[in-house]
């Protein structure tokens, strides 16, 4: 898995901290901006959080490159509807030899392993196959229909391939890039970094957390799953390692520092 920051709205805290003074200013915005200082926007965030005035946060965006991950983690990002997307296409892109993402449980699991290698090949097998099949069928057609034989096999391709793809496993892999603002990042992290989130989505959380804190440290401090600020809301559901994970995101603290420079 990896995950890139493409971009990010310049000075987030800065911004937010603005947009939030504004409402009780006489100031304008970009006057607000100039005069704020750094620890003006820290004493000034930290407010923010105590009264839960979350609506500023939205006012920054973050913008991330998702490679890596299957289409069963697609399938849960995208369920955070507060968000923009532009996910890799099996409908425009023709997957000669595609790529595919092993549960840990799987990976460590000889035979596991092997059953489902297999399975994977055999799903290529059928793909090409269909692919094949489907096009010269629709080649056909087209030249029936008065089509010259170099377009003709450019539109067959994407209608066999349009096709085909359904064989394919929720472990394929894909590429996506997401943009979501302050708000629905804290909320897309309390629900995913939670020890209750999949695996895999819950990897995606942690590392666009890292990226996050290195640019907002002060608005992303405390964020990840809701059992770090308050009891377990999740009653009999619970995992029951709320230390655990307490301790897991302080160790994360001190390496995103490291990362940063902050130490």
């Amino acid at each position: 898995m990896k995950v890139e920051m493409l971009a990010c709205t310049p000075e987030p805290e800065k911004l937010v901290a603005a947009a939030a003074k504004l409402c009780y200013s006489k100031t304008g915005a970009s006057g607000l901006m100039e005069k704020l200082s750094d620890e003006q926007v820290d004493n000034f965030l930290l407010k923010l959080a105590e009264l839960g005035h979350d609506s500023p946060l939205e006012h920054m965006t973050f913008t991330f490159a998702v490679e890596g991950v299957s289409r069963v983690l697609t399938h849960q990002l995208v369920r955070h509807r507060m968000a923009s997307y532009s996910q890799q296409s099996q409908r425009y892109v023709k997957l000669e030899q595609f790529e595919y993402i092993v549960p840990p449980t799987i990976l460590k699991n000889k035979i596991a392993c092997e059953l489902f290698k297999e399975a994977m090949a055999a799903d290529q097998v059928v793909y090409d196959k269909l692919v094949s099949v489907l096009q010269t069928e629709h080649v056909e057609k087209l030249l029936r229909e008065g089509i010259d034989e170099k377009k003709a096999n450019q539109q067959a391709e994407k209608m066999a391939i349009e096709d085909a793809r359904y064989v394919f496993p929720n472990a394929c892999e894909t590429k996506i890039v997401v943009t979501m603002n302050g708000r629905s990042l804290i909320n897309f992290f309390e629900h995913r970094c939670c020890e209750r989130a999949q695996w895999e989505i819950r990897g995606l959380a942690d590392l666009m957390l890292i990226e996050v804190r290195k640019v907002a440290p002060s608005i992303f401090k405390t964020a990840g799953p809701k059992c770090l600020k308050a009891p377990c809301p999740e009653g009999r559901m619970s995992c029951g390692k709320m230390v655990q994970t307490r301790n897991k995101y302080k160790e994360l603290e001190k390496s995103i520092k490291v990362l940063s420079g902050q130490v």
